[in-house]
C-alpha cells in the first residue's frame, strides 16, 4: 500500500482556497475590504512568483481567526465551503482520488493553507489524512499565530517526515501531485512525482526530468 500525496490549491481544486477565503472575508465584511483585498492579491502573486514570505503571510491570513468568535468563524466556513469550494472541485480530481482509493493507497493532502480552512475541504473530498499549516488555538480561541512548522516548501517535507515517523508509513512507491514549483522539495522526495496543470516553472522542470504532466481541469 503506497502513499498518494496531493497538494490542494490549484491541484485538487481548480482555484486557491487560501486566496478564496481572503476574498470571502472581504465579501462578508469581516476585514478592511480594500486593504485586505490588495494584500491578499499581493501575497498570492508573491506565492506564484516563488518569493512568498510565509511568516508575513501567515500573520496576515491568520489574524482574522483571532478577531472573531470561533462559533461565527465555523458558520462562515460552512458557507464558504458550499459557495466557494464545492463549485471548484473538478470531477477529474474526484476520479483521481477514487483510483488511488481503489488501488488501496493511503491518500494524504499536504497543503500550505491552514487547517481551519482545509479540514472541511479534505472531508468533502473524502480524504482522511491532512497535513496542513496549523493555526494555534488556546482555550477554544484562535490566537492568530502558527503552531509548529508552516507546511510550505521545505516545511512540507519536514511536516511529512514527522507524520511518517508517527504513523509508520514510508515513501516507498509514493506519489505526489502538485501544480507549483514551490512544491519541488517534496516532489523531489517521492518515487512518483506528477505535475498537475503546472505553472511554467514546474512544467519546465517536469519536462527536463521526464515527470508526467496531467490536467484535472475540464
Amino acid at each position: 500500500m503506497a502513499l498518494a500525496l496531493f497538494d490542494l490549491d490549484n491541484t485538487l481544486l481548480a482555484d486557491d482556497s487560501d486566496y478564496l477565503w481572503g476574498e470571502f472575508l472581504v465579501e462578508q465584511g469581516l476585514v478592511d475590504g480594500d486593504w485586505y483585498a490588495r494584500e491578499n492579491a499581493r501575497f498570492y502573486e508573491d506565492y506564484r512568483q516563488g518569493r512568498l514570505d510565509i511568516d508575513a503571510f501567515l500573520r496576515f491570513s491568520l489574524r482574522p481567526l483571532a478577531e472573531h468568535p470561533t462559533e461565527r468563524l465555523l458558520a462562515l466556513r460552512d458557507q464558504f465551503l458550499r459557495e466557494k469550494i464545492l463549485p471548484v472541485i473538478p470531477p477529474a480530481a474526484r476520479r483521481l482520488l477514487a483510483r488511488h482509493a481503489a488501488a488501496g493507497d493511503t491518500r494524504v493532502i499536504v497543503t500550505a493553507t491552514n487547517a481551519f480552512v482545509t479540514r472541511p475541504i479534505a472531508d468533502a473530498l473524502g480524504v482522511e489524512h491532512l497535513i496542513a499549516t496549523e493555526p494555534e488555538c488556546i482555550d477554544g480561541r484562535y490566537t492568530g499565530r502558527v503552531q509548529g512548522i508552516p507546511c510550505f516548501r521545505e516545511g512540507k517535507v519536514r511536516r511529512l517526515e514527522a507524520w511518517l515517523a508517527e504513523t509508520g508509513h514510508t515513501l516507498e512507491g509514493s506519489w505526489f501531485y502538485s501544480d507549483s514549483h514551490n512544491d519541488l522539495p517534496l516532489l523531489e522526495r517521492v518515487d512518483r512525482p506528477v505535475a498537475v496543470d503546472p505553472d511554467d516553472r514546474l512544467r519546465a522542470v517536469a519536462a527536463e526530468r521526464g515527470w508526467p504532466v496531467i490536467s484535472l481541469r475540464e
